[in-house]
């Protein structure tokens, strides 16, 4: 008897940390169009794409012009809308309007099954 219950124990104690590996996995970005740092012609989408499924509902974006020619010191919100993409790894970032030379800076974050925000930023250029 003694050695079924070493046998359950263990075979739970394995399935615990299975469950407990699987659950405490967090979304990583994986990549970005533009790529961090990129510096080139102004993208009309800004394309995240992370290592797990987003819940929408609390993950997000927002995007920042933190410098351009003659700006002062003070960065400047950028209207866009964030939405998911077909990929339910992605999470796309449309600009109200065509973005100017300058760079910009995108905060995200994103929450996956396990339900624990990670944030994160890319920054790119844009040139004229």
């Amino acid at each position: 008897m003694s050695m079924l219950k070493t046998a359950l124990a263990g075979g739970a104690l394995w399935a615990g940390l299975m469950f407990s590996v699987s659950v405490s996995a967090h979304p990583k970005l994986l990549s970005s169009a533009p790529a961090a740092g990129a510096q080139g012609a102004a993208p009309g989408v800004i394309e995240l794409r992370f290592s797990e499924n987003l819940l929408t509902q609390f993950s997000g974006a927002k995007l920042t012009m933190t410098d351009m020619p003659g700006m002062p010191n003070s960065p400047m919100p950028v209207k866009a809308s964030v939405a998911a993409g077909t990929d339910p790894k992605v999470m796309l970032i449309k600009p109200a309007s065509a973005l100017t030379a300058g760079t910009y800076r995108v905060d995200w974050r994103a929450v996956s099954s396990d339900t624990h925000p990670i944030t994160g930023n890319v920054v790119f250029s844009v040139q004229p």
